[in-house]
């Protein structure tokens, strides 16, 4: 008697990438997809509805994002097992995403034969997080960390704001802004303020 295939829900907000990896799931042996979502709030209703074994979650959607997404399905489905797969391979992407409670994670180069390798160990209850993606942990868990004023200060820099909007936005004195830019350019190792929005960027801590 063969055993039940894996269900898989795909959560990806582009058609096109979304039908290419509904082919490479649906073309393994054991596995099956059961649901497309192509946006946070659908693959939470979803998964809800169909309870994949496994789903796979893009991390930027529209409406609400990966980690929104997986927080959501986690509320009610604590042993849920999701994979996120991803372009974004910053270290802040990949700390949020695992700790909201991905059990892999994955980018998008990947191998079809990886991709299947690591449906196939999430739903047998392991994790899966490749050596780079491991090591970009790493390196977000020995950084220096930004406090939440800081991360508020940052993002208001990516946006364009000068000091003096920040601290209009905020409630707070212009020295105060001064006093969080100076720690946050040192905790990003950078010189000024346009270093700070390009390492954000990078690193996944603020987008566009």
């Amino acid at each position: 008697m063969n055993p039940l295939p894996i269900r898989v829900l795909i959560a990806d907000d582009h058609p096109v990438v979304r039908s290419g990896l509904v082919m490479i799931v649906q073309s393994a042996s054991g596995v099956e997809v059961v649901a497309e979502a192509s946006t946070g709030t659908e693959a939470v209703e979803l998964f809800r509805q169909y309870q994949p074994d496994v789903a796979l979650m893009d991390l930027k959607m529209p409406e609400l994002g990966g980690v929104d997404a997986i927080t959501a399905i986690r509320q009610k489905c604590l042993h849920a097992r999701i994979i996120i797969l991803t372009t974004y391979d910053g270290d802040e992407d990949i700390y949020r995403g695992l700790s909201a409670g991905a059990r892999g994670y994955l980018l998008k180069n990947v191998t079809r034969q990886e991709l299947i390798d690591a449906i196939q160990r999430v739903h047998a209850g392991q994790k899966y997080i490749p050596a780079e993606v491991g090591t970009r942990l790493a390196e977000r868990l020995t950084n220096p960390q930004l406090t939440n004023r800081e991360r508020e200060v940052l993002l208001l820099i990516t946006e364009g704001k000068s000091n003096q909007e920040i601290a209009a936005t905020l409630n707070v004195s212009e020295g105060t802004v001064k006093f969080h830019v100076n720690g946050i350019l040192r905790k990003l190792n950078v010189s000024d303020r346009t270093q700070a929005v390009l390492v954000a960027l990078k690193r996944g801590i603020a987008d566009l």
